[in-house]
C-alpha cells in the first residue's frame, strides 16, 4: 500500500463523517419540526412509530451481527443497545447486574438531540422512543417477562436517560413492558467490564461506513413513517422544510469534511456530487456554460423500501436547497425526479 492511499482513504471517511452529520442534524430537526409544527402529541406518535419500525427491522438482525443470540435477554438486550449504539457515535454505558437485570445508560450530551435541541425535546416525546423500541424487545426475543424499567431522562433535566431490561418471574401485560422507577440510579460505568466488538469483524473500514449509516438508517425509516402518518402533501411539506433549514445550518460545517467553501454555483455542483457520492450512490457531473448539472442514478437510502411514496424525495430536495442557499446568494438548484420519486434525480445548478 502507498502513501497515498491511506490519504485518499482518510480523506473518504471524514466525508462519510459528515454524510453522518447532515443526517444526525436533519433526523432531530425532523423531530423538532413535528413538536412546533404538529404538537407534542403528533411528535410523540411519529418518534414511537420510528423506533418501533427501526426495532422491528434491526434489533434481531442486530442481535446475530453483533454475536448476542446466545446471551439471555435481558444481557442481550441491553449489550445490543451499548454495541450498536456506540457503532453510531452515541455515548451509552452498560452495566450489568444479573443475568435478568442489565443496564443501559445514556449520558449527556445526548446524541439524538444534540446540542441546544434538547431544549426543545417534552418527555413525552421522550417516552414516544422507550415505547418504541425498549419496551418491545422482549416481544421481539418471544419472551414476554422481559421488560424495560426506565429511571432517568435526561429531557426531564436528569443527568442522562437510563434504566435497566428486568426480566420478571412471571409474564407481563403490554403496560407493563415499560415501567418508571425514578427513585433508583443506575450502578456506575466500568469500561473494562463493557463488552466489545470483535475486531476480525469489524475493521475500521466496516466502523466508519457504519457510522455513516447509523445516522442515515434514521432519516430512511423517519421519511416513510412521516407519509404513512400525515399523508402525502403535508409530509412532503414539513420533509422539505425541515431539510432547507438544516441544509442551510449545516453547510459550513459539512463542507468543512470535503475541505469544501462557500462559493458558486460551479463550487456547489462539485460540493454536491462529492456529497452524493459520499452518501453512496452513483452521481455524474457536467457543464454547460454556465449550467451545471449533476444527473444522481441511484439514491440507495430509499431503495427497497416496500412503503415508499414519491413524497419522500422531499427530504433530500429540501437538504438540497439549503445546502445552495448556506454555499453561495442566489444560487439556484432545481431538481428533477421520476414519478415514483425515486432516483434517476436531476439537479441543475445555475
Amino acid at each position: 500500500m502507498t502513501g497515498a492511499q491511506p490519504e485518499t482513504q482518510q480523506a473518504e471517511w471524514r466525508r462519510w463523517r459528515g454524510v453522518a452529520e447532515l443526517y444526525h442534524g436533519y433526523f432531530t430537526g425532523l423531530i423538532l419540526t413535528m413538536v412546533t409544527r404538529r404538537g407534542v402529541s403528533d411528535a410523540a406518535e411519529f418518534v414511537f412509530r420510528v423506533f418501533r419500525r427501526q426495532q422491528q427491522e434491526r434489533f434481531l438482525p442486530g442481535l446475530e451481527k453483533l454475536g448476542l443470540t446466545g446471551l439471555p435477554a435481558a444481557v442481550a438486550a441491553a449489550q445490543y443497545h451499548y454495541l450498536s449504539n456506540w457503532i453510531g457515535g452515541v455515548h451509552v454505558e452498560y452495566m450489568y447486574e444479573t443475568d435478568r437485570k442489565a443496564w443501559i445508560r445514556y449520558p449527556p450530551p445526548r446524541w439524538i438531540w444534540k446540542g441546544t435541541a434538547i431544549c426543545g425535546v417534552p418527555g413525552e416525546v421522550s417516552r414516544a422512543m422507550l415505547r418504541g423500541w425498549h419496551a418491545n424487545n422482549g416481544v421481539s426475543l418471544g419472551n414476554p417477562r422481559l421488560g424495560f424499567v426506565c429511571t432517568k431522562q435526561s429531557v426531564d433535566g436528569q443527568d442522562g436517560l437510563e434504566g435497566y431490561y428486568c426480566e420478571y418471574d412471571h409474564a407481563i401485560e403490554a403496560d407493563q413492558r415499560l415501567v418508571f422507577a425514578r427513585h433508583l440510579d443506575a450502578p456506575l460505568f466500568d469500561p473494562a467490564l463493557a463488552p466489545a466488538l470483535p475486531v476480525s469483524n469489524w475493521p475500521k473500514p466496516r466502523l466508519e461506513k457504519a457510522y455513516r449509516n447509523y445516522a442515515m438508517e434514521y432519516v430512511r425509516t423517519a421519511a416513510p413513517v412521516l407519509v404513512q402518518l400525515l399523508g402525502p402533501e403535508e409530509a412532503s411539506h414539513l420533509l422539505k422544510l425541515t431539510g432547507k433549514l438544516i441544509g442551510m445550518q449545516y453547510f459550513e460545517e459539512v463542507a468543512g469534511y470535503f475541505a469544501c467553501g462557500r462559493g458558486d454555483a460551479g463550487a456547489f455542483a462539485a460540493f454536491l456530487h462529492a456529497l452524493l457520492v459520499a452518501q453512496g450512490d452513483s452521481a455524474e457531473l457536467s457543464q454547460s456554460g454556465n449550467m451545471f448539472e449533476v444527473r444522481q442514478q441511484s439514491w440507495r437510502l430509499m431503495a427497497d423500501i416496500g412503503d415508499h411514496h414519491p413524497a419522500c424525495a422531499s427530504a433530500l430536495q429540501g437538504l438540497c436547497e439549503g445546502l445552495a442557499a448556506a454555499c453561495g446568494r442566489r444560487i439556484g438548484v432545481t431538481m428533477t425526479a421520476s414519478a415514483a420519486g425515486l432516483a434517476p434525480f436531476v439537479w441543475t445548478i445555475t
